[in-house]
């Protein structure tokens, strides 16, 4: 799972969300899109930057793509939907002005289609995923959602705001 971490808005890898804590480490260089055995499109947008697989010097250390392959093909669903859905979470978050950094990523437009993606996602999935993975995902969608009525200067009518499509009126 990747998150927005510091100042510099660089991306960690969180290593382990289990039992409530989050481990962080630097996250690996960018990984183009594998479209067939070991090659990738121009440019790949992944993250917060812009690269090139030319970009990337060949060493010992860089990733073995094939690998990686595999070891998404050993995720199950339910790990890669929480996955995005905390993905998107955080990013409307920063997006809302909820990090300590603040005012300064603020982006209602940006956090109101961050919100309604992840209240899409999770309307979709319910079925998909279990209530011990859907009932923290749903609280954190309400937050947001409240949060970005208290930041918005125009209130949006019940009904109106970010991914109340989905999930209908939200009320404090």
């Amino acid at each position: 799972m990747l998150r927005a971490g510091g100042s510099d808005r660089s991306l960690c890898k969180v290593s382990s969300f289990r039992g409530g804590a989050l481990t962080a480490r630097a996250a690996p260089p960018p990984a183009p899109l594998l479209l067939s055995r070991g090659h990738a499109p121009g440019p790949i947008v992944w993250g917060m930057s812009e690269t090139s697989p030319s970009d990337t010097p060949e060493t010992a250390d860089s990733p073995d793509f094939d690998a990686m392959a595999r070891d998404i093909a050993e995720v199950p669903a339910v790990e890669v939907i929480v996955t995005v859905a905390v993905n998107l979470m955080s990013a409307a978050a920063v997006k809302l002005g909820l990090t300590e950094e603040g005012e300064a990523h603020k982006d209602l437009d940006e956090a109101r289609k961050l919100v309604h993606a992840l209240a899409g996602l999770l309307d979709a999935s319910t079925t998909e995923i279990s209530s011990f993975h859907a009932a923290p995902l749903r609280d954190g969608l309400k937050s947001l959602q409240l949060a970005f009525r208290e930041a918005s200067l125009v209130k949006d009518e019940p009904g109106q705001g970010p991914g109340e499509k989905y999930t209908g009126a939200v009320y404090g």
